[in-house]
């Protein structure tokens, strides 16, 4: 399958990818935030780990050549293209308690968790198994000193992309992020694209 599909603005999908097969994740309009998950398909208890690939790949940065790891210390994805070379895997999916939290004079949004759980569902994955995700196209700088994490708008514009080769078969949900500070105060759809045949993409 080489068609591109699209993710409605604060929406979310989930689909299998097999080992072998490309995941390009496409910014179409820029500025526009997508939390990604991946779970082993085989066992769902397998899952994409901060963590682990924090340990592994030795840097917060990930861009490419760097692979994303599971809780169980297995590769996942490896990242192979990559126009943008920012993101971010430490904050975890925005919620109906992000939105109460960081935005009380703005309307509740389930967010990309609540996106994300309805998605994967399916699938057999619970609400509670949903883990940080690694948020493509984040932009979130760190102050070396104070450690301070700051939300800037992605730096990502109009047909941007990562492309990301599974080394394992998996399930992987996808949103196009509902936060109104990680897209800069307005939101996006997210395109996806599957390439089966492992050509380039």
């Amino acid at each position: 399958m080489n068609d591109t599909t699209s993710i409605p603005p604060r929406s979310g999908a989930a689909f299998t990818l097999a080992k072998g097969e490309l995941l390009t994740v496409i910014d179409p309009e820029g500025m526009q935030v997508s939390d990604m998950l991946a779970y082993g398909k085989d066992d769902v208890r397998e899952v994409i780990s901060n963590g682990r690939t924090f340990d592994y790949e030795e840097t917060i940065s990930l861009t490419k050549g760097n692979v994303l790891w599971s809780n169980r210390s297995r590769k996942m994805l490896a990242i192979i293209e990559d126009t943008v070379g920012r993101h971010d895997f430490l904050l975890t999916p925005c919620s109906t308690d992000t939105f109460r939290h960081f935005y009380p004079d703005k309307p509740v949004h389930r967010g990309c968790f609540g996106n994300l759980a309805e998605a994967l569902a399916p699938y057999g994955i619970e609400a509670d198994a949903i883990p940080c995700a690694f948020n493509i196209f984040m932009n979130v700088p760190v102050n070396g000193k104070t450690g301070q994490l700051e939300v800037l708008p992605p730096s990502s514009k109009p047909g941007d992309y990562i492309t990301m080769r599974a080394e394992m078969d998996l399930v992987v949900g996808l949103t196009a992020c509902s936060a109104y500070a990680s897209n800069g105060g307005s939101f996006r759809p997210i395109d996806y694209r599957i390439t089966r045949d492992g050509a380039a993409t």
